[in-house]
């Protein structure tokens, strides 16, 4: 019996201990909502990926409870929001109630996380507008419509390339700030599942490799963004449903040798690393359908 009452006292401290960090870090995020939602696991290996991919110091405090499968989310509104919130742990493997982990992260999880998602289903479908069975594999008309959002990005960024194959460093610029603000635009919830979690994945790298060459007339400075800049938006043409073929081409020369990618819309090369100096410098390595 004493040992029972012992143990019962330790259960109890732990769960004061695990209750007060938690009010702690409430404490310590201004502005904080708080809302629960459904996130699907199992263990307490689970619970540790989860509240560490949705935390973010002073932003974002996740609390995971792996009876229930709810999760408390205390989150600074003015930075952050549910959506991102739920998009960071379902990167990290775990269905929930908005959003559909990808199936090859899903896979690598620990076998004791590997929660039975054929249970879960209609839920995280009803969630996403759709029926029944695998997210993934319901492409609606809507979901090429949403895309579509993309289009804007995507000439935006032509229309720079185009700038840096004129070597008229005040043109790109300009139409940097076009694609600067185009990108704001994007409202990330309307995108395909598969397509936000790759625009998660770039966004940041996209507006700061922008934002750089706004900020620039340095004609070898835009340059040089445009390399970093052309990488991310490869990634986000890969998942999405272009309406035309995309030509992803390559210059051996650029990058001091090392060589550099961008996209255009042509099979032509026009290379945007050294306009009339070497214009036709360079091959298309893929053609993206």
């Amino acid at each position: 019996m004493l040992y029972t009452m012992k143990k019962s006292i330790v259960r109890n401290v732990i769960a004061l201990t695990v209750m007060l960090s938690f009010t702690v870090g409430s404490a310590q995020i201004n502005n904080a909502t708080i809302e629960t939602v459904k996130v699907f696991g199992n263990c307490e290996m689970c619970e540790s990926a989860i509240e560490g991919a949705g935390n973010i110091r002073n932003i974002a405090l996740v609390d995971w409870n792996k009876d229930t499968k709810m999760a408390t989310l205390t989150y600074d509104a003015l930075k952050t929001n549910q959506d991102e919130i739920l998009k960071r742990i379902a990167l990290a493997g775990y269905d929930n109630e908005k959003y559909y982990a990808p199936d090859d992260t899903y896979s690598k999880l620990p076998e004791c996380c590997k929660y039975d998602r054929a249970k879960n289903l209609v839920v995280i479908g009803d969630a996403l507008g759709m029926k029944t069975g695998n997210p993934a594999s319901h492409k609606t008309k809507a979901d090429t419509q949403d895309t579509n959002l993309l289009n804007s990005v995507f000439n935006d960024y032509f229309s720079l390339k185009d700038a840096l194959v004129s070597s008229d460093a005040n043109t790109a610029s300009l139409r940097a700030e076009n694609l600067l603000n185009t990108l704001k635009e994007v409202k990330m919830q309307s995108l395909p599942m598969e397509v936000h979690m790759e625009w998660m994945k770039v966004i940041k790298d996209l507006v700061a490799n922008t934002d750089q060459i706004v900020n620039t007339t340095e004609i070898a400075r835009q340059r040089e963004q445009f390399m970093s800049l052309s990488k991310n938006m490869y990634a986000l043409m890969k998942v999405s449903k272009l309406e035309t073929p995309t030509y992803y081409q390559f210059c051996p020369m650029a990058n001091n040798g090392k060589g550099a990618n961008w996209l255009s819309k042509e099979s032509t090369i026009r290379n945007p690393y050294y306009g009339s100096q070497m214009l036709n410098c360079g091959k298309t390595v893929e053609t993206i359908e």
